[in-house]
């Protein structure tokens, strides 16, 4: 049996001496590096008694030699656990407890500050933006090239990623090797890369976007990356040239928007530019195709499910939908009390089902058996439609339905209302307590120049939804809490103004 993951890997390698990864400071990567690297870090690891199955925890700056790790872990029979740098001692704290890890690789300027955290961890390594550390010395003490695969199947994990946990304790996603293989194969196909392409990869890589969906796409072609640290719009326009690809998020595009130097000609070299772990605005993705002549391809997933939908690589990518299910993806909107299935044009809940779905969240059975139906479909959270053309929406999550009076309230009808007025720049609809609805429609708004006020707002409305769905109040800000991905933080927002209403 060979290691699942990494045979596709292995598979998708055309020419060794053929780069993988660039970086801004001129470093080139081959393939044969890759393979002697990952190599050298998987026999690292087995070195320090690290077996199949083990749980290898990362909390590092994004740099080749990420890669070159996660791919280590995997070749090791390991489990990637990679973390979100902006997360505290206290939240490391508990991911390491939940986990158990039998390594931790973490930044050398964060050892201190995090040794009580990782008290319980066996073997702590570090590893700097640089690529240096004792996570690095430990793999140039081995011969990579020398390095067997451990075995692994479909079935086996390949990486644990965690929730947000934005409404409770977060919850560790088990990703199989085949759930991120399958994943990877139906991206290169769907997407059309071959080992020609070139992707601009600002991504972060501790999130299932760049880690996955960015990565092993690339990986899976025999592709090169412009490896960038972080989003950089001036230096992705002065790559574009060199480049056939760019993956992103909203925050990548509105930014890039502002650069003068964004035109036709800046983007004639790119075939794809993809969007997604945030909602696009359809006013962004107007600008973005009047500016380069691309349209936006938007596409839906999440950490338990890798890649759902995709608007098409030939067809119309609607604005404002994620398009169709991937080959291999069964979806269904279904009416979240009685799991029935509801027709086209019915707001539902989502539910997804594949080999692109996860095995369940770690060390927690009661609710993973809450969120999969007998059938097997897993629950997404996701409210959506499919309409009638067959493009699914996304509507907004399960939890942030409004309930207004008795009645239902979807977030993503109202804002669309409301980014369309002329000087509002983006909205978010949240439901706040309520002595006499129960909840109340409240409108955050960042505004621009022109920007109406409150009343007008609401008047603009008023003739375009009923009045259930429209704001009890509409409140400026200068801008909308987000996370590292983008999303919109509507839990801090209703945090923020619970008791705006007295409810």
């Amino acid at each position: 049996m060979t290691n699942h993951l990494f045979a596709l890997i292995r598979d998708g390698i055309s020419d060794p001496a053929k780069p993988v990864i660039e970086t801004p400071d001129g470093r080139s990567h081959s393939y044969a590096d890759l393979i002697a690297r990952s190599g050298a870090y998987a026999a690292a690891l087995v070195a320090a008694g690290v077996a199949p199955g083990d749980r290898v925890a990362v909390q590092v700056e994004k740099s080749a030699e990420v890669i070159f790790l996660y791919l280590g872990v995997v070749r090791a029979g390991a489990v990637f656990l990679p973390l979100n740098t902006a997360y505290t001692p206290a939240e490391i704290g508990y991911f390491l407890g939940d986990a158990e890890p039998a390594v931790f690789v973490c930044d050398p300027a964060r050892r201190e500050a995090l040794a009580g955290a990782a008290s319980g961890v066996g073997r702590v390594w570090t590893l700097d933006a640089a690529g240096a550390g004792s996570a690095a010395a430990a793999a140039d003490a081995q011969d990579g090239t020398a390095f067997a695969d451990v075995a692994r199947g479909p079935e086996d994990l390949a990486a644990i990623l965690y929730t947000s946990g934005t409404t409770g304790r977060s919850k560790g996603a088990m990703l199989s090797h085949d759930n991120l293989a399958s994943n990877a194969r139906v991206m290169v196909d769907v997407w059309r890369f071959t080992a020609d392409d070139v992707l601009i990869h600002a991504l972060p890589v501790f999130h299932t976007h760049g880690l996955f969906v960015a990565t092993n796409t690339v990986l899976a072609s025999g592709g090169t990356m412009l490896f960038l640290p972080r989003l950089d719009p001036k230096t992705i326009l002065a790559l574009m040239p060199r480049a056939t690809a760019m993956m992103g998020v909203p925050t990548f595009y509105t930014r890039l928007l502002k650069e003068p130097g964004l035109t036709r000609e800046a983007a004639k070299a790119i075939r794809l530019f993809t969007s997604g772990s945030a909602p696009l605005l359809a006013e962004t993705h107007r600008d973005w195709q009047a500016r380069t002549g691309h349209a936006i391809l938007e596409r839906y997933g999440m950490t338990e499910t890798n890649m759902s939908t995709s608007n098409p690589y030939d067809g119309d990518r609607v604005a404002g939908t994620v398009g169709f299910p991937l080959p291999g993806v069964s979806l269904r909107v279904v009416d979240p009390d009685s799991g029935a299935e509801l027709g086209p044009d019915e707001v539902g809940m989502i539910e997804v089902k594949g080999a692109n779905v996860f095995k369940g969240y770690w060390r927690m059975p009661d609710k993973t058996a809450a969120e999969f139906r007998p059938d097997g479909f897993f629950i997404t959270g996701d409210l959506g439609k499919v309409d009638g053309a067959g493009y699914v929406h996304i509507v907004g999550r399960g939890k942030d339905l409004i309930i207004s009076g008795g009645f239902n309230v979807y977030p993503k009808e109202v804002e669309t209302e409301i980014d369309g007025l002329p000087g509002i720049v983006e909205s978010a609809v949240i439901g706040l307590p309520h002595p006499d609805f129960g909840e109340a429609v409240t409108a955050v708004v960042v505004g621009g120049e022109g920007a109406p006020a409150e009343a007008a707002v609401v008047a603009a409305l008023e003739g375009r939804l009923a009045k259930f769905k429209c704001p009890k109040r509409v409140l400026f800000v200068d801008e909308l809490p987000r996370n590292t991905m983008g999303k919109v933080q509507k839990n801090v927002l209703r945090e923020q103004f619970a008791g705006l209403f007295g409810g």
